[in-house]
């Protein structure tokens, strides 16, 4: 039985990908700051499940989440690495720099501290190896109007990806990128009312189910080791990203 750390699984993504690992038989730890929502996320599958409460920016407690799973589990051939945050759209001299940390803090530092603790973790296991997917964004190749900080943070995962496609090779540590468009999550129901377009106008754009993202991580999880999907971009296909701008 495979084992898979996703984190931000209390909600959203995270949550629809856990489940549809847990759904497959694969022993998944969950991992995010509240506890109550990843035992909901858990529910039904609780012995395969195990609940590590984590803020992942901060290194002690990303630490901490790798030890247990080390202890509980032997190994880890899969991380997720979804965690990530927003803040409401403004032109840059209007993002706070606190707003502009929040972001950082999740998306890019938090980001670098699960995918260092799984490298780790996967070089020195034995059979060494494993794979680690990166959640990156259609905003790694797009941005939305007002979008700086998501923007500059996930630009900054397809870097992360790349140096661990490159880095991984000589201890069979695969890295892939999964970048996401409207999937329709709580965070995404504003986009089914209206949101900002790159020509000023406000329209309701398309959005697809979010368990089309998790059978898209599922499947790149479950390919050996010797195959790997570097970036896959899943969308709404009637969303404006192909003509944006």
């Amino acid at each position: 039985m495979q084992t898979i750390l996703v984190t931000g699984a209390g909600s959203g993504i995270g949550r629809a990908t856990a489940r549809a690992f847990l759904e497959n038989g694969w022993r998944v730890a969950l991992s995010g700051r509240r506890e109550e929502p990843l035992r909901e996320t858990a529910n039904g599958f609780e012995e395969n499940a195990a609940i590590l409460p984590c803020d992942v920016s901060d290194a002690q407690s990303v630490e901490a989440v790798f030890v247990e799973i080390a202890n509980r589990f032997g190994r880890l051939d899969v991380l997720f690495n979804n965690a990530g945050t927003n803040v409401s759209a403004a032109p840059i001299d209007e993002i706070s720099v606190d707003d502009w940390m929040k972001v950082a803090n999740t998306n890019i530092h938090g980001m670098f501290l699960c995918a260092r603790a799984a490298f780790a973790l996967m070089r020195r296991q034995d059979p060494q190896g494993g794979r680690i997917i990166n959640n990156g964004s259609i905003s790694a190749h797009a941005p939305r109007p007002g979008s700086v900080p998501y923007t500059m943070s996930k630009h900054s995962i397809t870097g992360l990806t790349r140096s661990l496609s490159l880095d991984g090779r000589p201890f069979n540590i695969a890295c892939g990128q999964i970048d996401i468009g409207n999937a329709l999550t709580e965070m995404a129901v504003p986009m089914t009312k209206g949101v900002p377009q790159a020509d000023g106008s406000i329209a309701a754009e398309a959005t697809m189910d979010v368990a089309d993202v998790a059978s898209s991580v599922l499947h790149m999880a479950e390919l050996p080791l010797g195959a790997n999907v570097q970036f896959m971009t899943v969308m709404a296909s009637a969303m404006p990203f192909v003509g944006r701008g």
